[in-house]
Formats: C-alpha cells, structure tokens, sequence
C-alpha cells in the first residue's frame, strides 16, 4: 500500500468530471472481454443469511445491500462453508482446497488468518459465534440459517466481448459477441470445448488484458487517488431535505416523491405542518400551530393525519395534503379514503379533529394503515387503532403496568403493527410486533440504548430501522427482524439522528437530524480559584466528529480534528487556540494522540480498506501507516517510553485493545475479553482501556507485562472518549442524576472519586494536562434540526 492516500488532499470533482468518469467506467465494464468461470457445485448461486446476501458466481459479499470486501481465500472458506451448513468442515478439508499440494507454508497459521479475516468481514466473534462456530483441532461449522436464491450452475464459461474482439473455438461453436457502445447490449452464453482454445483466441483475451489494464489506469488518474469516488458516492446520495432550517419528523407519501415535515420559525404562524415535493425547493405550508407534530400520509397521498398539543394533551387532525387549493371532487377523494363520515363540506376545506372517543393520546406519534381504514396511535394503556368511518377507537396492546407502549408502524402487508415498549428506568427498551387484530405480540429485541423515536419497516418489510443512543449519540441502526442481533448502523446517517423514514416506493430514507458546530472549552481544574469553563477553540466542525482535543506532553499545544478545510482534518494550534495549523490532509482523520516527546502525533486514518493507524512527524515528511492490513484499526495512543502504539480493532472478531511497534510490525493483542480506547499510565506500569465502545462504558486496566484484567468499579465516563489518564488518578466525565454532566476525579491510590465540577451538557470527548490541572473538551455552539434525505436506500 502507498501512501498516496495520505499525503494528497481529496480532490473535488465538478459534474462534468463525474460524469465523464463514470461513462469511462462504462465503457470499460461493456468493451473490456471477460472469461468468467462458473462455480461448480450442486448449490445455487445466490444465498442469503442474516443480514448478508453472497453471490458464489461474481464472489461478491453484501451486507444490507452493501458490498463488503472479502475475496481469497477468506471467500473461499465461506463457499465451502455455505454449500454444507450445519455439517463439520475439516481443517485438513479446507487445507487441501486453499493451497496446491506443493506449497509449502504455515498451513494451521494461514488458515487461522484466512478464518479470522472472515469474521471480520461478517462481524462474528470466535467467543459467541452468529455464523461460524469452531470446533477445535477439527475444524469449522456454519451455524446460520441459510436461504438458498436462483438456480443451479453449470460448468460453463461466460465471455463478454465486443465486435472488435471476436473469435471461433476449435470446435466450430460462434463465441458469444456484445456489439459496440451505442446498441443494445446483450448478455449471452455458451458452452467451452474442453479442448485447447484458438491462437486467435489468446491474442484477443491478451488485447483485451492489455486495454483492461491501460483502461484502469486512466480511470484511476481521472479520479485522482484512491477510491475517492466511491467515498464520496455515499456523501452525494445524503443531502437536506429542504433547504429550510429547523425542520423535523418526516413522513413519505405512499409514492415516495412528496414529504410532509414539521418547521418551526420565529413567529408562531409560520410554524407548523409543511408538504414538499423530493428534489424541490418550494414547500406548501398547511398548518399554522407550533404545536404540530408527527405528520402521517393516506394511503392515496391526499391527506395528512398530524398530532397537535393542547394543554399537554394530544389531539389528531386531519388536513388536505394540498392545502385545499383543489376543492372539486372532495366528496369522491373522501370516499376512497374512508373520510365521508367526517369530510368538510367543500367551501371550508380545513383541517378537522378526529373523534377518538374519550380516549386521549398520550402521545404524538401517529400511524396510517396500508388500507386507509384506522390510525394508531399510543393511548394510556396501550397502542389504539382508531377506526376512520365509525370513529370507533380499539385497544391492540395491553402491556404491564408502569411499562409504556408507544411509537406504531404498519408493516407494508398491514398485517402488523412495530412498536416500542418502554420499561421502568433502567430496562432496555424493546421493540415489539403485535397483530393488527390485536392479541398476544413477539419482542423483536432489547436494545441496550434508548430508542429515540418510532421503529419503520423496510420497504420490502424484512427488516427493521430504529434510533438508539447505543453508541453516545443517537444514530440510525438496521436489523433484519428474522436475526434481531445482527443490527448494524446506517453510516450514511450519521449521528446524532433519529424519526427515520422509509418510502415504500424511490428507494428513499428520510431522517431528523442535529446539525451543530463544535467548539472546544477549557477549564482550570486547581484547589484554589472558581472553575469556570472558558472557550478556546471556537467552531471547530460542522459535524458531530470533532473535535477530540489533546494537549501536548508540555501542555502548551493542542492537537485537535477540525473539517474548516472541507474535510476532517488533524489540527494544532497553541493552547490557547491561536496560530493554528493543519497537520493532515488524508480526507477523513480523527483521534490524535501526542507522542511522549511532542515531536509526532498518532491518529486514525478512514481509507477504503478499512481504518489505518498512521503517525506524522510536526517537522513534515510522508504519514507513516502502521496498521497495512484491511482490519479496522482506531483509537491510537502511545506507550510512555514512545516504542509502542496501542489502537482498538475487531481483527480477533471482537473489539479489543492491540500494540504496534511505533516503527512498525506486526500488532500484538493486549486484552482478551473486550477492550478499546486505551492510555497507558504515566508510570508505565498498567493500561488503562474502555471495556467496549458504547455508550457510558466500565474503564478496565491490564499490566503493560499482561495479567489479569480487572474493572475500576467507580469509573464510568459518558463515552469511550470522555475520560483521560493523569497523574494520580483519572479524569471523566458523565451523567448523574440531577445533573447533566458532572466532572470527576478518581484517585487510584485511594480508591475514592471526587465531583470536581458540573458541566452544562456530557461532552464527547475529554482532553486534560499531564498533570491534570486543566481540561478540555467539546461543547456544541449553534444547532438545529434538520431533515435530511437519502437516496438509494436498499
């Protein structure tokens, strides 16, 4: 791997540009020949299990749509996996398919390494398997349930060729021929005589290597370094719904191409329920109350169902999606949507509240079913269905007492209804499936952080797409409802996020999100003089990333991410925030660590082969890349004696804290049963690492030497980055009841922890001095809400 990456800024490309390098990856998919050789085997193609779908044909892996690196051998274990599920596969099996009789290497190491990097890939722990159990000194087993898609191959080879390159075998049979750009292509295939293939043949498959190879190197000038295109292809598909501030809770029409949202303004009029069109700039206000929320579609996308609060109690209304410019044929629209009980006359078209029968919402959060007939809504004992044409209101959920049922979704069948259970404080909140008819419900899972707002379907309804504070901050996360654990989140998101939305048609997922400028406060923490928090580093990132700063050994600089260049970037600058200055420029930085002597600083590096650590000098010079595999590798810090980096990665199949020599090498793992974000003591003598990277983790130390890996039972930070190693003892901050956030002192020779001070809101991320006078840490500036839109969603 070079460092190319690493050294040149991420280059931004015009439309034109774009356009003219995706016509050249076009024009090289379709001329380019290709020989493909079908797997052989008695399975098919295609199978699917959890949340992944692999195509044994391409050898491609994905994960909720999304395409996951994985090839060699790795690939090849999962093919032999997935082709005998639930039966043993021996080592000495897959030893003998993975290498030639006459190779000679560490087969036992080579095949460990080649497993290991598939549970990478899938996410699977070697401790708690989901899919690959091992069963040792004999081999592995697959353990999921495995669905089986397409037919079954043939041994057959595929060419795809162009006019330019054709050719007949020996045997007489035409080679299939694609024609030039500019017809229609077509895709065909034939049978391969065994024998030896045409002269005519080699030549034109090594043409056609030679214009592949010319082909890609073009490409990858045009699109500078990297893989800039497909980091950026996400970023492009992400973007404001409307370009209006303070805009929240989006709902889709049934097609997908218009969205109701509320926005809130100054003035009070102007509040209230809004209708756009996806793509356009213009949005139709149909409401007039600050008091609106949580717009809900008819199925025929006429009308808008919304929740409005009065004297803190909830009522639902009903309005014209068009805002009742289009005032013919009202009786006929009402009649298709079950209204005609209560429909306006056609003079006064406005909004209407719905009767629910002396059963008050106790919340905002509404529903509309698939048929147009009820909306559901959350009652004082449970999830109501309220019927359109008789207003007859009927309870679906009887949950246990003190336990809330809230937040309904109708599944696309409208057969079910998603909702969250809300236990007493302290419970991990549920989700749950109930029958529209009502009756006995299935939990679908307990999430280990608190789910912000209602659960959706996926548009095909197999799997389920929720807010959860799991990580810190609230952000979207998807699971398949037939493998509940297997929740990934939607990285597309970002955080913090929450109200999702999902077209059933257009491929699109809406969501409310926090848009705010980091800044970076200061506070001196000595016995003597009042501790006030005062700014230093003023609006370091428009994004929730920043700003992680860490003070110098000497504590008279300050290293810091900041995206003021367009991307997010490692700075420094003096303590105070001035004579500020960029040390990356790698297109997506974080984490930066000071090396003992001040003189480099360590961070980790987001490239498309996974996360790298990386270390660069402050006096210039080319980053060096310590991690060079394809593992995710995150959170550096170095060892006090400057020989070692510690970093966090998943590499064994779970999160845990690993070394690296600062000059480079293998890495060596550390902790055994979970670890992340580690320091080293400023003795030397222990590593002191977060137990796992959610939200208000248990801080865990280990000898340098290794040992026993034991808890420091009082120490629970916010998150794995709001804690700091100094002399004496350890700094954290983190919730407490009756406070937002309080900042706390434990000292480990006593084994007691002191409240220092109470901060306005838990910061992120917590830096301090050496020896601990001083903090630093990260404060929002300017927020707001905004709905955001993304495209392609699969």
């Amino acid at each position: 791997m070079t460092n190319d990456f690493l050294i040149r800024p991420r280059e931004q490309k015009s439309v034109p540009q774009r356009k003219k390098i995706e016509k050249m990856r076009y024009d090289l998919r379709n001329v380019v020949p290709r020989v493909e050789m079908r797997v052989t085997g008695n399975y098919p193609d295609r199978a699917r299990f959890g949340p992944f779908e692999v195509d044994l044909h391409t050898r491609e892996l994905w994960k909720f749509g999304v395409r996951v690196k994985l090839a060699g051998q790795p690939f090849e274990i999962l093919a032999m996996l997935l082709n005998r599920p639930g039966e043993l596969v021996p080592r000495e099996e897959l030893r003998n398919r993975l290498w030639p009789s006459d190779t000679f290497v560490d087969f036992n190491h080579g095949l460990n390494a080649a497993v290991n990097k598939l549970r990478e890939a899938l996410g699977d722990s070697a401790d708690e398997p989901r899919y690959i159990e091992t069963l040792p000194r004999r081999g592995y087993r697959f353990i999921a349930r495995v669905e089986w898609l397409g037919a079954k191959p043939t041994i057959a080879a595929v060419e795809r060729t162009s006019d330019a390159v054709s050719s007949r075998g020996e045997s007489g049979s035409s080679l299939p021929r694609a024609p030039m750009l500019g017809g229609a292509m077509e895709t065909s295939k034939a049978e391969l005589s065994p024998q030896r293939p045409s002269l005519r043949y080699l030549i034109g498959a090594g043409a056609a290597l030679t214009l592949f190879l010319a082909g890609a190197l073009i490409l990858r000038t045009a699109s500078g370094y990297g893989a800039s295109l497909s980091t950026r292809s996400l970023v492009e598909h992400t973007r404001p719904l409307v370009s209006l501030p303070d805009t929240a809770t989006p709902a889709f029409s049934l097609d997908g191409n218009s969205v109701a949202f509320f926005h809130e303004r100054s003035e009070a009029a102007g509040s209230g329920i809004y209708v756009t069109a996806v793509g356009s700039d213009q949005a139709r206000q149909l409401t007039s109350s600050d008091n609106d929320c949580c717009p809900a579609w008819s199925p025929d996308s006429r009308w808008i169902a919304f929740s409005r609060q009065h004297d803190h109690e909830y009522s639902i209304y009903l309005v014209p999606a068009d805002g009742g410019n289009e005032q013919k044929d009202i009786a006929e629209k009402a009649s298709a949507t079950h209204l005609a009980a209560f429909t306006l006359p056609p003079a006064s078209l406005s909004e209407r509240k719905l009767d629910t029968a002396n059963v008050i919402p106790r919340r905002g959060e509404i529903a509309w079913s698939p048929d147009g007939k009820s909306i559901a809504f959350a009652g004082p004992s449970g999830l109501y269905l309220l019927a359109l044409e008789n207003s007859a209101v009927h309870r679906i959920t009887t949950p246990p007492p003190v336990v809330e049922d809230w937040g309904p979704s109708f599944s696309p069948d409208g057969k079910s209804v998603m909702f969250v259970r809300n236990r007493q404080i302290g419970v991990p909140d549920e989700i749950w499936i109930v029958p529209v008819t009502g009756g006995e419900g299935v939990r679908l899972l307990s999430e280990r952080g608190r789910i912000a707002s209602p659960p959706q379907w996926s548009f095909d309804g197999r799997s389920v797409i929720f807010s959860s504070n799991r990580t810190g901050h609230p952000g979207l996360w998807r699971a398949l409802l037939d493998a509940p654990d297997t929740a990934v989140q939607i990285s597309e998101a970002g955080s913090p996020a929450w109200d999702p939305a999902v077209s059933r048609r257009g491929y699109r997922l809406a969501y409310e999100r926090l848009l705010r400028s980091l800044s970076i406060w200061q506070m001196e923490i000595s016995e003597s003089g009042e501790k006030r928090p005062y700014l230093a580093v003023s609006s370091t990132s428009d994004t929730d990333q920043g700003p992680g700063p860490q003070f110098s050994p000497d504590g008279k600089k300050l290293a810091y991410m900041s995206d003021r260049s367009g991307t997010m970037e490692i700075w420094v600058s003096n303590r105070d925030g001035r004579n500020p200055f960029q040390v990356s420029a790698v297109g997506g930085a974080g984490t930066p660590r000071w090396s003992p002597d001040g003189q480099a600083i360590v961070f980790d590096a987001t490239t498309p082969s996974g996360s790298k650590i990386v270390t660069m000098s402050l006096h210039g010079g080319a980053p060096q890349i310590l991690t060079q595999d394809s593992f995710h590798s995150v959170c550096p810090s170095w060892s006090r004696d400057g020989r070692w980096v510690y970093f966090a990665s998943s590499r064994s199949g779970d999160w845990q804290v690993w070394k690296v020599p600062a000059s480079g090498g293998a890495p060596l793992q550390i902790t055994q049963h979970g670890g992340h974000a580690a320091f080293e003591s400023l003795d030397g003598k222990y590593i002191y690492y977060a137990k796992t990277p959610w939200a208000e983790p248990e801080i865990w130390r280990v000898p340098v030497d290794g040992g026993e890996e034991t808890p420091l039972p009082l120490v629970r930070p916010g998150t794995w980055a709001s804690w700091q190693v100094v002399e004496r003892g350890i700094l954290f901050v983190g919730p407490s009841l009756g406070h937002q956030a309080v900042l706390n002192f434990y000292d480990l020779s006593k084994g007691r922890t002191t409240t220092i001070a109470v901060l306005d809101r838990v910061p992120f991320w917590l830096g301090a001095t050496p020896d601990g006078h001083t903090v630093a840490f990260d404060q929002p500036g300017r927020e707001q809400d905004q709905a955001m839109l993304v495209e392609n969603f699969r």
